[in-house]
């Protein structure tokens, strides 16, 4: 997916949130799952950001892994809101799938660059056949 596309759709999702959080009912517990929600689900936008401007192969891979895990930890919150009772499936289901499938957008990308990063690896590794 295009940098700038994964940079909006990443920004959309965290506005979602904040929307979503703000619309809680008004009590201790949707209190304590809503900020849970609104920080993590906030935080996968400006992790992407940053992870556009690692410094290295291994920086770019380490802030990709905590989008992924943010964004997983995102899921975990609307789940339990959804379980508790405090909000409809339906209520959320939209910002469900947009979380799962930037979920399932980051994982390759980790590992397409762990596989490339391994790949140089053993090409530096190689020694000249002929001395």
């Amino acid at each position: 997916m295009d940098e700038n596309l994964f940079k909006r759709r990443t920004k959309q999702l965290a506005l979602r949130v904040i929307k979503t959080v703000e619309s809680l009912p008004k009590n201790r517990t949707a209190d304590v799952l809503g900020r849970q929600l609104l920080r993590s689900g906030t935080s996968i936008g400006a992790n992407y950001r940053a992870a556009c401007r690692g410094k290295s192969t291994a920086d770019v891979i380490a802030k990709l892994r905590i989008v992924e895990e943010e964004a997983d930890e995102s899921a975990y919150w609307m789940e339990l809101l959804i379980e508790s009772g405090l909000v409809s499936e339906a209520r959320v289901s939209e910002l469900m799938q947009e979380t799962n499938e930037i979920t399932a957008m980051t994982v390759p990308s980790i590992r397409t660059l762990q596989n490339a990063t391994a790949i140089l690896r053993s090409i530096g590794n190689l020694k000249p056949v002929l001395s």
